[in-house]
């Protein structure tokens, strides 16, 4: 393929990635999580004092609402925030340009991976465009999330080291981005060290044949990297906290409960190969199994998704004409005359992806397997190439398939930025917690006139303290006063100035004078409130009332 129309193409396909993960950035969603204000307002304290919101010098890990997050994506959030100020826009602009950056990646991964392949060029381009407009990874990439800069550094790892094989300094590189991954995201605890294992392993003849120092030179480096993060790990009893809050072992009730009613009826049926069956480790096993094979699951895959915020409306995370391709990609990974070595490569990724949220309660999770990206898209585009030629044999035909595939991947394409762009801010404006910066808005005009501002902080307005540091831009030094003595846990009650976060009971506060209240609706009887907001469905989000 000509070089000039190879690089033509590529940048068509970075731009198309760009508009689809920059387009209305701070509009779309509608408004930011929870977890994206607490990395925002963390990066703006970093800004302004070198502290996290707690009074913590540039943790490796936030504290934040006691879930402990790896501080990565806070710190790469500074420049946003120092060039655009502390907004939705600056926050999530990080998650977007790593997103930007994959599509990239996946071009030149592909191409190592692949550079014996007669057509590398066009399994290339067409890989990074299935990336580009993919529905996963935009959804990842246009919010905050610090998976998708884990996801990114993942790649960037297994692309550096496929080319150190050739350049041994780029190993190096390769073990930076490594280590930099365990800061991202706590699934990359997980995953990263599997992907990194898989990696020397199916390469351990071409590595260990290089030079030495290289080896050398990568492993301390990326071993440098790391230690701080080890070393809060085997220091801090907090940094597990995250891990044993999701895991299913912390769940023994809810899991063994039917095991219990099965030993019991086990016992009186004196049914001895159901004792031994029905214990606990067994029961455990059969959990993690579950929550891994479900990760699989076409369902999730292409219809349903999980949660409203990992996925546009009406949609799963994959394209449903993506269906066909992924499995003719399958077969022809494994039949085709590919390296064995990238063979391996890819379904090692494939398979090693839903393992660290197969011990995790709520599953399937797109989150926690977000790093199943980017080899769907890879086997995807390896279906649709072999198809293509395939089907170039048939001069009469393939005119005919050609334009039913362009049909179908149009309207499965225009259907997609349909439900992303236009439908996802009116039927999921409440999933995204929409409401607080009107809210605080509000606030800001009306709290002249009362004493104290009560906020409720109980579902679906937990963590509202939050928002309000963040939208009133709270000075970060005067709440570390307050914050290094608090706790940001889902049970703790916030204040500061002249706000205070509680539940509120209408019926008693009512009775106080000069007192503002911002709560939902199920606290904040209708008919009493001075400012309603609605979200962009029309329903009730947040009412504010005056006594």
């Amino acid at each position: 393929m000509n070089k000039r129309i190879v690089w033509i193409l590529l940048i068509g396909i970075i731009v198309l990635a760009a508009v689809l993960r920059l387009w209305q950035l701070g509009q779309i969603p509608p408004s930011p999580d929870w977890d994206e204000v607490a990395l925002g307002y963390d990066a703006y304290s970093f800004i302004h004092t070198g502290r996290d919101e707690f009074g913590k010098f540039l943790p490796v890990v936030l504290r934040s609402f006691d879930d402990y997050k790896p501080a990565l994506y806070a710190y790469l959030t500074i420049p946003s925030v120092l060039a655009f100020g502390l907004s939705v826009f600056a926050v999530r602009l990080p998650s977007a340009v790593f997103g930007i950056l994959s599509v990239l990646a996946v071009f030149y991964l592909v191409r190592e991976l692949f550079e014996n392949y007669k057509y590398k060029d066009q399994l290339s381009l067409i890989s990074s465009f299935c990336l580009a407009i993919s529905p996963w990874s935009i959804q990842f990439s246009r919010v905050g999330f610090e998976s998708n800069v884990g996801t990114a550094l993942n790649i960037f790892t297994a692309l550096f080291f496929v080319k150190g094989l050739k350049k041994p300094w780029f190993l190096s590189v390769s073990a930076i981005f490594a280590g930099l991954a365990i800061y991202a995201y706590q699934s990359e605890k997980v995953f990263t060290p599997l992907l990194a294992l898989a990696l020397v392993l199916i390469y351990r003849k071409k590595l260990f044949s290089l030079n030495k120092k290289y080896i050398f030179s990568a492993f301390v480096l990326g071993t440098i990297v790391i230690l701080p993060m080890i070393f809060y790990m085997f220091t801090d009893k907090s940094s597990f906290l995250r891990l044993t809050g999701t895991s299913i072992f912390n769940y023994q009730t809810e899991i063994l409960k039917s095991q219990v009613q099965d030993i019991q009826r086990d016992k009186i049926n004196n049914d001895k190969l159901g004792i031994i069956l029905d214990n606990r480790r067994i029961t455990y096993a059969k959990t993690i199994i579950q929550g891994y094979i479900v990760h699989f699951d076409p369902n999730w895959l292409f219809v349903s998704g999980d949660l409203e915020r990992h996925h546009a409306p009406n949609m799963g995370l994959l394209y449903l004409y993506e269906l066909p391709f992924l499995l003719l990609g399958l077969y022809f990974l494994f039949f085709g005359d590919f390296d064995k070595k990238s063979k391996v490569l890819m379904f090692s990724w494939l398979l090693l992806a839903p393992l660290p949220a197969s011990i995790t309660t709520g599953v399937p999770h797109a989150v926690r397997t977000l790093n199943f990206l980017p080899t769907f898209q890879i086997i995807t585009a390896l279906g649709i190439f072999s198809a293509f030629l395939y089907i170039s044999k048939f001069k009469r035909l393939k005119y005919l398939c050609f334009l039913i595939f362009a049909g179908i991947f149009v309207f499965n394409f225009a259907y997609y930025l349909d439900q992303y762009f236009v439908q996802l801010n009116f039927y999921d404006s409440s999933d995204w917690q929409y409401g607080y910066k009107q809210a605080v808005e509000e606030v800001k005009l009306l709290q002249r006139n009362y004493k104290e501002v009560v906020i409720s902080d109980t579902q679906p307005m937990d963590k509202s303290y939050m928002f309000f540091l963040f939208y009133l831009q709270y000075s970060p030094s005067e709440y570390q006063k307050i914050g290094e003595n608090s706790s940001g846990g889902y049970a703790v009650h916030h204040f500061f100035s002249k706000y205070a976060f509680r539940p509120i009971d209408w019926q008693k506060d009512s009775q106080m004078k000069n007192v503002l209240f911002v709560g939902p609706p199920g606290e904040i009887p209708n008919g009493v409130s001075i400012k309603t907001i609605n979200n962009l469905d029309g329903t009730t989000a947040i009412r504010i009332a005056g006594t």
